[in-house]
């Protein structure tokens, strides 16, 4: 049974679903850890670049700035000093020439870059013709990029465009770093990811729990039908099938086929109150029950033929659902005259119903029942001697749905004793536990 219920195909389709639904939250948290790395990346390279072309224009307008003329001379003792004509970016100084290219007057003290003089000329002349600073990107002769930015100088006598410092800046400055962010971003994204990935599945399982429930709830009412319908249908089938050729007809079964349907009446009167508290359709209606008078109508409702218990009944009020536990007593009952007969007496039971406070007593003069083995009993589909093992199940879940409980203990002379214990009416602070006094019925 535990194996086909777990390769059921709903099961299947509820685990498909959770996949799908793991597999989506993953999703979504890939694409958009994708979206925000890029995003970082792309600022981060595009701030180097900037920080790049800000120092590239410090240093060469500071060469610009220490560009002079004097007797129409043009004078470059103060580059060779100071510091911004010093390592990257590399610092070139070209003065324009009337009717020519731009001749080169100056180079930086480190001469990282062998760039040709094609593309310097061509930036120091935008630089000259635009007056402002100008930058572009090149390679040097090994192919490798540069970067080239020109600010142009004055002549101090004419004020006119004389020629351009320009430096030369590495893309790849900076770059490490960059690299380590890439790798960081791509490291912390995996392993978010991997985190997005087991929190979704948890986070899934946890939102279809109750489809769970609902699907063993489901499963575990079509096991209890399948379980306690198929005795007294095949009963009913029977009977109906031996009477057809019978020569005393259909009425020498009829008492037979009676038994069997009620028996099918207790058993969908058990599975509609097991699906109302496992499903929890409604909460239970609790309200002050006088419980002697319920155990003494069940009583009454118990078959003719059937033996009559004894009642010792007193005036008992507490807090329950009605039709719950008119369930859990005939259930006891019926427990009862199915295995309380006595030894030297197997076609009669001996009875006992006592009702006293909170608390309804069944008492037999069976073999009795370890109450160690109790929960053992309360277990569905365990019970020995041809019941089903629902009833007693449901008696439990009863009283702990009335935050009481089933206890069993042995009777004296012999027997079991099972007790099943609600909650008192806390609307009568007053009333003395036990009720009045009792009454002694003798049925």
């Amino acid at each position: 049974m535990a194996g086909a219920v777990r390769r059921s195909p709903a099961r299947r389709r509820l685990r498909r679903l959770q996949l799908r639904l793991t597999a989506a939250y993953t999703l979504i948290t890939v694409v958009g850890l994708a979206c925000l790395s890029w995003v970082v990346i792309r600022t981060d390279d595009r701030a180097r670049q900037d920080a790049e072309y800000d120092e590239m224009r410090r240093r060469a307008s500071v060469a610009a700035s220490l560009v002079y003329y004097e007797d129409d001379r043009i004078r470059l003792d103060g580059l060779r000093d100071d510091e911004a004509t010093a390592g990257t970016p590399q610092i070139l100084v070209l003065e324009g020439r009337p009717g020519g290219d731009p001749v080169t007057v100056f180079r930086g003290r480190t001469a990282q870059f062998a760039v040709g003089a094609g593309p310097i000329d061509t930036v120091t002349r935008s630089a000259m013709g635009e007056e402002g600073p100008v930058r572009a990107e090149a390679r040097d002769r090994s192919g490798e990029p540069v970067r080239l930015l020109a600010v142009p100088f004055y002549h101090d006598a004419t004020d006119e465009v004389a020629g351009a410092a320009v430096a030369v800046g590495d893309p790849e400055r900076g770059a490490a770093e960059h690299r380590s962010l890439v790798l960081s971003l791509v490291v912390g994204a995996g392993a978010l990811t991997a985190l997005a990935a087991v929190t979704g599945h948890v986070l899934s399982g946890r939102s279809m729990r109750p489809a769970w429930q609902a699907l063993e709830q489901q499963e575990r009412l079509l096991a209890d039908a399948a379980h306690e319908l198929r005795t007294p249908v095949a009963v009913m089938r029977g009977s109906v099938e031996v009477a057809g050729g019978a020569p005393g007809g259909l009425d020498a079964h009829l008492p037979r086929i009676r038994r069997a349907a009620d028996r099918m009446a207790d058993v969908v009167e058990n599975l509609l109150a097991r699906g109302r508290l496992e499903a929890a359709v409604d909460t239970v209606r609790a309200e002050p029950l006088r419980l002697d008078q319920l155990v003494e109508e069940v009583c009454a409702e118990l078959p003719e033929s059937g033996p009559r218990p004894e009642l010792r009944l007193a005036e008992s009020v507490v807090e329950a659902d009605a039709a719950l536990v008119r369930v859990a007593v005939r259930n006891l009952l019926d427990n009862a005259v199915r295995h309380g007969r006595a030894p030297d007496a197997p076609d009669r039971a001996e009875l006992l119903v006592t009702v006293r406070g909170p608390e309804v007593w069944v008492a037999d003069r069976g073999p009795g029942v370890d109450p160690a083995r109790l929960p053992e009993l309360m277990e569905r589909f365990s019970s020995p001697g041809g019941g089903t093992g629902i009833g007693l199940s449901l008696v439990r879940r009863i009283a702990e749905v009335h935050r009481g409980r089933l206890t069993v203990r042995a009777r004296p002379g012999g027997g079991a004793e099972f007790v099943l214990r609600f909650a008192p009416d806390r609307s009568r602070p007053g009333r003395r536990r036990g009720g009045g006094p009792a009454l002694t019925i003798r049925s």
